[in-house]
């Protein structure tokens, strides 16, 4: 029989006060039957550690453990169980450098301009550190996300609340109806092994190189979709227009950590639509500061801190009363007055939309209570799914978690 053994990721947040008191549990367990334990760290922490390895100190530095156990994932006697980790968008990224930095590890600072061939050589390396880092990496393998028979029983047994729904909810999808991503896109197959090369060819017919060479396989797959940036500005004015006058909160729903490069931008978008007044009007000072709406409300507001008494309490100013001409925005956090805006990372569709959907399609405002939305998802590669759900909903109330069944990631 050959040897078992586990490796039992090192992640962040609630899963590791999970592997606080569980590992200690299986560790004594498996010993049992000869099964070692080993710890890999693929922490938000280890991953920037692992990318910095010349800028630290022998003791400080660690291997790259993500990549150990991505050759791993690629075993055919390798068996897969992740727990979730932080899926970083950029404040957090920074957040966590900071708190190492603190901590004497001399990681470099996240450049998010680089002027120099070296501060792009360090973004790229945070490049990969960025986003949904884990997932590609693990899921490339044999992966089985199914839960166990005796969990889906206990869920059964248990279910989660599920909220009534009206026939007569103002909650809605809203999507773009054309010049994004969906209605773009075009895909062929690459008869023999060649080089793709990505060009920006702009209407005055001046030609950008953005990536030179990219190798493709005999057989392979190449597929590209563009999105209209003014179409969609139009998009989320729209969309924030119809909430206020319907009277219900305007929501955000996209993915910035898995899709992280199309989706902060999709974010940063509707930050500069929703707060289009301030922009106009203090959009020399907001570049002067180093604002990227990309990053959220929560950074851009940190940075308007930093100005001088007068000059922000005058733009603080003109935000409130944006605010106040605007629908009510969807609250991560309404005691703390954390909005939908606020952070990337703080709204992930796929965890935002069926909290939604549970809530009889509601979602809570800056006054503590539920309100009907318009949850706006720019592409309809997303959106139309959300929708169907809804209007199933409205026509025959709410799933029943007793019954209804799941889809799960089995790779």
């Amino acid at each position: 029989m050959p040897n078992l053994e586990i490796m039992w990721t090192k992640v962040d947040e609630a899963p590791a006060l999970a592997t606080y008191s569980l590992l200690p549990i299986v560790e004594a367990f498996v010993r049992a039957a000869g099964v070692s334990v080993k710890v890999k760290d693929i922490s938000l922490a280890g991953r920037i550690i692992a990318n910095f390895p010349e800028k630290l100190k022998p003791d400080q530095r660690v291997n790259d453990e993500l990549a150990e156990l991505g050759k791993l994932a690629m075993k055919p006697d390798a068996n897969i169980i992740k727990l979730p980790n932080i899926s970083a968008s950029i404040p957090q990224l920074k957040a966590a450098i900071k708190e190492l930095q603190s901590k004497g590890y001399a990681v470099p600072d996240y450049p998010e301009n680089p002027t120099s061939e070296a501060e792009k050589e360090i973004k790229a390396r945070y490049g990969k550190v960025l986003g949904s880092a884990v997932n590609p990496v693990l899921r490339e393998g044999n992966s089985d996300r199914r839960a166990a028979g005796a969990v889906k029983q206990y869920a059964r047994k248990n279910p989660h609340k599920m909220g009534a729904w009206s026939k007569d909810s103002k909650t809605r999808v809203a999507h773009m109806k054309n010049h994004d991503f969906y209605g773009s896109e075009v895909a062929t197959t690459v008869a023999t092994a060649t080089n793709a090369r990505i060009e920006l060819v702009e209407a005055g017919g001046k030609t950008t190189v953005l990536k030179a060479k990219t190798p493709l396989q005999a057989g392979e797959l190449i597929d590209c979709a563009v999105m209209n940036a003014k179409a969609l500005d139009a998009f989320f004015a729209e969309a924030i227009e119809t909430a206020k006058k319907d009277g219900i909160l305007f929501s955000l729903h996209v993915k910035t950590t898995m899709m992280k490069i199309s989706d902060p931008i999709l974010f940063g978008h509707c930050i500069t639509v929703f707060f289009a007044d301030v922009f106009k009007k203090h959009g020399a000072t907001l570049a002067k500061l180093g604002v990227n709406p990309d990053t959220g409300v929560g950074e851009m507001m940190a940075k308007i801190e930093t100005l001088p008494e007068a000059e922000k309490a005058a733009i603080k100013a003109d935000i409130q009363a944006q605010y106040a001409k605007r629908p009510g925005l969807a609250m991560v956090n309404s005691d703390k007055g954390i909005t939908n805006l606020h952070v990337p990372s703080d709204v992930i569709i796929d965890a935002s939309m069926p909290a939604m959907i549970r809530e009889s399609g509601k979602m809570w405002g800056a006054d503590g209570k539920l309100h009907d939305v318009i949850a706006a998802i720019p592409d309809r590669c997303y959106s139309t799914l959300f929708q169907a759900v809804i209007d199933d909903c409205k026509a025959n109330g709410a799933f029943d978690p007793k019954t209804m069944g799941t889809v799960p990631n089995v790779a």
